[in-house]
């Protein structure tokens, strides 16, 4: 009888777990340490990969910068399951001298609230 408990237990689980998945976001890294920059030079991107590595397609529904000094450009149709995508920010140094780091704050349907990566450096 116990047995039986478990394996129902056990099946049941597994069953949630495999109906639950649907789109995950997910990316390599979700930080960009640029360094030290100059001012003069202007502004500079990177473009971080995100993956779906869930089993229905990722739709990134927005994406807000902590700054209006970062601008953030992202893919408008779904992410289809096991491929890629990317996410393109751009940072201006214009009259922000010293330390920066910022917040980029990516919103889908693979998961729940925002994904988070930043980016970091130091404009001399």
């Amino acid at each position: 009888m116990r047995q039986l408990i478990f394996m129902f237990m056990a099946i049941l689980l597994a069953t949630g777990i495999a109906q639950a998945q649907g789109a995950i976001i997910s990316a390599e890294t979700t930080m960009h340490d640029f360094g030290v920059i100059k001012e003069a030079d202007g502004k500079v991107s990177h473009t971080f990969k995100i993956s779906n590595t869930g089993d229905k397609p990722l739709v990134i529904t927005r994406v807000i910068a902590s700054c209006g000094c970062t601008t953030p450009e992202w893919p408008k149709e779904p992410i289809a399951p096991g491929k890629t995508g990317e996410i393109k920010v751009t940072f201006d140094p214009a009259g922000r001298p010293g330390p920066f780091t910022k917040t980029i704050s990516i919103y889908s349907n693979g998961k729940k609230g925002s994904f988070i990566m930043n980016i970091r450096g130091e404009v001399d």
